[in-house]
């Protein structure tokens, strides 16, 4: 018991870094002086996809400062950071795209609030997982590919992006790294 206090403490203070961290690499390109080093890890436009990496990138970020101190109180690590990840990086463009058809625009407050319920969302299921049963290994081998496929796809289309909607800048109409 006293583990998945311990647990559920990471997780919160979890939360709450991804919030403030993915907020704040919401600024961290224009501020560099538009350094693509910087681009490769935060929002570079005002693309949905370009929005994800503020959730994907600090969540990445926690999944590595929190694994040492529970690596051997938790089971299923990497399945639960990933799952858990995942969940917030699908639940975005899901609300985004879902309330805007009917609005027929973005709203600010809603965005914002989207992102921080997204959070929490994929915090609380990887706290599930963590204090779960043990999966099977195979699991975590699968999901430590998951993240660093996703990782790369960040990278690799914030200066190659497709030509789809999800990329496109709602701002200038253009696509990728400006």
């Amino acid at each position: 018991m006293l583990q998945n206090k311990k647990v559920l403490l990471y997780e919160i203070v979890g939360t709450i870094f991804i919030i403030f961290l993915g907020s704040a690499l919401h600024f961290t390109y224009e501020m560099s002086g538009k350094l693509p080093i910087v681009g490769a890890f935060s929002a570079v436009n005002e693309s949905v996809w370009e929005h994800l990496k503020l959730v994907f990138f600090p969540s990445l970020m926690w999944l590595l400062i929190e694994y040492l101190p529970l690596r051997k109180q938790t089971h299923n690590y990497f399945t639960a950071k990933m799952l858990g990840t995942y969940l917030m990086v699908i639940i975005i463009p899901i609300v985004f795209y879902s309330y805007t058809a009917f609005s027929g625009k973005s709203i600010f407050a809603v965005d914002i609030s989207t992102f921080m319920v997204a959070v929490v969302i994929g915090q609380i299921l990887s706290y599930k997982l963590l204090t779960h049963r043990q999966l099977n290994q195979n699991f975590n081998k699968i999901a430590v590919v998951a993240i660093i496929v996703l990782a790369i796809a960040f990278m690799v289309f914030t200066f190659y992006p497709p030509q789809l909607g999800i990329f496109r800048d709602s701002v200038t109409g253009k696509y990728g790294i400006t």
